[in-house]
């Protein structure tokens, strides 16, 4: 099993910063992507920006040249620097891993106000 913890959510105000982080754990015997993902109330989950086991980065329209997604030397732990944030940014946030099967954390709730 897999286990997928996510910190770093909470409020800030428009133009602020947040950092999440996702640590991965438990019989990873594989990782081809980690990535973050939003769902806002009454919309659908979307993707934010992901990372390959390469090192390749994708963003969304949205958050492009705001936010920036890293990881550790291990490759299990995933960060989401959010700059300039914008009130549109308030969601839950989700981290997804995709390996062997696909694994997603409990989610952290980012409250963004004016």
């Amino acid at each position: 099993q897999v286990q997928l913890v996510e910190s770093g959510g909470g409020l800030a105000q428009a133009g602020g910063s947040l950092r999440l982080s996702c640590t991965a754990s438990g019989r990873i015997f594989k990782i081809d992507n980690m990535g973050w993902y939003r769902q806002a109330p009454g919309k659908q989950r979307e993707l934010v920006a992901d990372i390959t086991f390469g090192g390749i980065t994708n963003y969304a329209d949205s958050v492009r040249g705001r936010f920036t997604i890293s990881r550790d030397d291990a490759k299990t732990t995933v960060h989401l620097q959010m700059n300039d944030l914008k009130l549109d940014d308030t969601a839950v946030y989700y981290c997804k891993l995709v390996g062997i099967g696909s694994y997603w954390g409990q989610g952290t709730q980012v409250t963004v106000s004016s």
